[in-house]
């Protein structure tokens, strides 16, 4: 960040021009996803995948990001946005003094043995009632601002060239060339629409493949996207008390996939803050073993098999270099194309979201260890090869070989699930998941008869599970703790950490232990507010970071499931009721929420999403 952006920020000024995270909805067609904001901005979009270079990216650098605005010209007294029921198209209605202008933002889906699919982001605005002058700016900025680019006028709108990427912006009204953007402005009376189709393309000079300024063609576009997403939110079985909330929740998660691969990102932005003006700003566009595995877990309560068996699918590569010898059998996140190589660099030429530098592109993560992630995905591989169709003997040898791994090396200090930059610790929640890895493949060995070493997994398991009980348990204060002991004989660091809500989850305790039942009080008593939870407090386990952080949400779900484990419904119901307050206008999550209730942190969140699917589901069954 350059001497003058470092003062806008520290003077507040560097905040015009930004919305608040939480105003914004999702769109996407299962390769990448775009942020469309309460005022007609399209705020972040990246191209042809989730973690491709940026080509809108005013959510990051309200000046320099680039952006695509569609809004009436003049005041607008009244903005609301909902999804088109039961889909992902996007509907932004604006009230003015003349009339309701709305804009229908969707990206058509990939039929099934399409060849000719092309990657489009559709924007239809229309004025509902009375009339309305509207204005859009194509400001696109290529390769996250760094790449220059031409505009050529199309017979029907405008092209964007750039040396790795072509945009072909297709109108049915006419747009002029203005610097490195495309302006117009028009009329609308009511019951009038205009089209514009955005098609990125690698550099070529053919022309669109279909003429969407017509208004039958993206009619029909239109219809084919509600069809799918009915259609496969048709295949939920979920009938509880919250379908609205689960059914979104689900439909956030389906937009976070990645089809060709299978891959789950973990959210579809970089950058956002866990603090606005603090350094703790990360890019999720990843797919984390952790989080996908969580994913993976909620489509299956869900009845979405499809989903965990693409998923397997991307996973069984990943599992492969671990067996053909990689030093460490998995890594904490891959790239969409399972890919470990993310290295970590700072776009010092953007000012952050308000001021929230530095805006970091890759993470630094994916060269940590992290032991809990084994004990996630052998969770989730055992509840697939329970309710969907089963793994191969090429995937049991693939596990055996990660679990001969693990149980060399589950004792090792680790960065933890909440990945801190402090330096590796002995974390409890990371031991409580390698017992779960070993258990795991304990269960499936019996339950269909594989070939594994029983009574060495037998032994490894009960060694974690005395440590637990013994180092991880702090007698004083009548609770787990975040961290072991050095030795039996002392007492652990009275640090609590929400992570260990899920010991009733994964079976490693009962929720009616006295054990649990003393750690959730403290807790309760330490880390929640108004059913917001703390991840742990900072003050007492320094990592390594300046700044603080909001509650974060997954913490809030798993107390959802804590309270209703241990016997306390009612309480877990107006907890739940309670998080349901503090989703967006559409029902969406951003990772941690603030002091004020604003959303923090990358938006949406798979992690939020999977929690809120559980913690509901969950609830319903007890009570009954």
């Amino acid at each position: 960040m350059n001497e003058d952006r470092g003062r806008a920020a520290a003077d507040g000024t560097a905040s015009e021009g930004y919305l608040p995270i939480a105003e914004h909805g999702l769109i996407g067609d299962l390769r990448t996803a775009a942020l469309v904001g309460t005022d007609g901005r399209i705020n972040w979009f990246c191209a042809p995948r989730f973690d491709s270079p940026s080509i809108f990216g005013a959510l990051l650098d309200a000046r320099d990001g680039g952006h695509w605005h569609l809004s009436p010209v003049g005041d607008v007294a009244t903005r609301q946005q909902y999804y088109f029921p039961d889909t992902n198209i996007l509907m932004t209605r604006m009230l003015t003094e003349n009339g309701i202008v709305e804009i229908q933002d969707f990206m058509p889906i990939r039929a099934e043995g399409d060849r000719d699919h092309r990657q489009r982001l559709v924007r239809r605005v229309v004025s509902v009632r009375g009339s309305a002058r509207i204005r859009t700016v194509i400001a696109p900025r290529m390769n996250y601002g760094r790449d220059p680019h031409k505009v050529e006028p199309q017979p029907h709108g405008v092209r964007f060239t750039s040396e790795a990427l072509d945009i072909s912006l297709q109108a049915s009204v006419v747009l002029h060339a203005e610097d490195q953007d495309a302006v117009g402005e028009f009329d609308l009376t009511e019951g009038q629409s205009v089209l514009f189709v955005l098609e990125s393309t690698a550099p070529t000079r053919a022309e669109p493949s279909i003429d969407l300024v017509d208004a039958q063609a993206a009619e029909e576009l239109f219809g084919a996207t509600v069809r799918f997403w009915r259609q496969w939110l048709g295949q939920s079985t979920y009938t509880g008390r919250w379908r609205e909330m689960v059914h979104r929740s689900a439909l956030t998660l389906k937009l976070l996939t990645h089809e060709p691969t299978g891959a789950i990102v973990a959210a579809p932005t970089l950058g956002l803050p866990e603090q606005v003006g603090g350094e703790r700003n990360w890019d999720y566009r990843y797919v984390w073993i952790r989080d996908a595995a969580f994913s993976l877990h909620a489509l299956l309560r869900l009845g979405f098999t499809r989903e965990a068996q693409a998923f397997i699918s991307w996973l069984t590569d990943c599992l492969r270099g671990a067996r053909d010898g990689d030093h460490v059998p998995l890594r904490v996140l891959y790239s969409i194309d399972g890919s470990a190589e993310l290295p970590e660099q700072v776009l010092d030429h953007w000012e952050g979201y308000r001021g929230s530098a530095p805006v970091r592109v890759g993470n630094g993560a994916a060269d940590q260890l992290q032991l809990d992630i084994y004990g996630e995905l052998f969770d989730a591989i055992y509840l697939f090869n329970k309710h969907g169709d089963g793994i191969s003997h090429e995937s049991w040898m693939d596990l055996c070989t990660i679990l001969d791994w693990l149980l060399e090396h589950w004792d090792s200090p680790d960065a933890g699930i909440w990945e801190t930059r402090a330096g590796q610790q002995r974390h409890t929640y990371s031991r409580v998941m390698c017992w779960v890895a070993v258990e795991r493949m304990i269960r499936m060995a019996r339950q269909r008869g594989l070939p594994g070493d029983l009574g060495r997994w037998m032994a490894e398991r009960d060694k974690i599970y005395h440590q637990i009980m013994e180092q991880g348990w702090s007698a004083q204060d009548q609770t787990f703790v975040q961290r072991l002991s050095g030795d039996p004989e002392e007492p652990p660091e009275s640090i609590l950490d929400a992570s260990l809500l899920v010991m009733p989850m994964v079976k490693f305790l009962s929720p009616k232990d006295p054990r649990f039942r003393s750690t959730v009080d403290a807790i309760g008593a330490s880390l929640v507010t108004d059913s917001l939870v703390f991840r742990y407090d900072p003050k007492l386990s320094p990592d390594g970071l300046d700044g603080t952080e909001g509650t974060f949400s997954i913490c809030s779900f798993w107390w959802v499931e804590a309270l209703a484990r241990t016997g306390q419904v009612d309480a877990a119901r107006v907890a739940l009721e309670k998080m349901f307050t503090y989703a967006n206008h559409l029902g969406l999550y951003a990772e941690q929420i603030g002091m004020t209730g604003e959303h923090l942190g990358n938006f949406p969140q798979a992690f939020t999403h999977l929690a809120l699917i559980s913690a509901a589901t969950s609830l319903d069954g007890f009570m009954g």
